[in-house]
């Protein structure tokens, strides 16, 4: 799998699915857009579609994530963790493919 989901992200996750009430079988996507002030952002969602030719699937810390093939490429080796501090909470993005982000974190060139 190509993202890695922190502990503390997997709780706060946890947390928005029992919050939200969302249906049994939910489960965390995370992928790239085209988009965003350096070219590709990226997105997490809750979804209960899952394609087995186009995505993969993984158990992290409880938590079903799913991440569809080209979105991979541009993800390999990220971490997605929760920051929840004074001046700013949300969930944060580190990865090794990025050649350069832009100053909130949420977008990447690759």
């Amino acid at each position: 799998m190509s993202v890695v989901l922190t502990e503390r992200a997997a709780e706060e996750v946890k947390r928005i699915i029992d919050q939200q009430k969302l249906e049994e079988g939910a489960f965390l996507r995370v992928g790239v857009t085209g988009g965003g002030c350096s070219g590709f952002s990226y997105s997490l969602g809750f979804d209960n579609e899952y394609d087995e030719k186009a995505d993969s699937k993984v158990d992290l810390h409880g938590v079903q994530v799913v991440v569809d093939k080209k979105s991979a490429l541009y993800l390999d080796g990220t971490t997605v963790d929760f920051y929840d501090g004074i001046e700013k909470r949300g969930f944060t993005f580190e990865n090794p493919n990025a050649v350069k982000s832009c100053g909130c974190g949420s977008s990447f060139q690759a």
